[in-house]
């Protein structure tokens, strides 16, 4: 079925949660379909996702007629224990992911990412 993510098994470095906050990162008014495409994740996932980091403050959003923009909270500090006592923050994780994706080659079918 056309726009279903192929499923995937086994383990990742990345959380969902941290695939979709890069995605928005990266466009602050994608459309969750757009995101969900992006992450390989459903749309009810993606949806669910950004009301768990805007129940906890990582992100807010704003509507601007048909469409959400999302502001990230850069200064957040991750909640895992373990990132939280070295006081990791939202804007450290992302630019790691952002310097990552700067340099990635879009995969066949993917739209190259604009950068701003």
């Amino acid at each position: 079925m056309d726009g279903v993510p192929e499923p995937h098994t086994g383990w990742t470095f990345l959380t969902n949660h941290a695939r979709v906050l890069a995605a928005i990162a990266d466009n602050h008014s994608a459309r969750i379909r757009d995101i969900a495409a992006h992450c390989r994740l459903t749309e009810r996932a993606v949806q669910k996702i950004i009301a768990d980091l805007e129940q906890d403050g990582y992100l807010s959003h704003t509507r601007e007629g048909r469409t959400n923009t999302y502001r990230i909270d850069p200064g957040k500090v991750l909640r895992h224990p373990a990132e939280a006592g070295l006081g990791v923050t939202v804007a450290s994780l992302l630019s790691l992911l952002v310097q990552d994706e700067a340099g990635r080659t879009p995969a066949a079918g993917e739209r190259p990412h604009a950068t701003a």
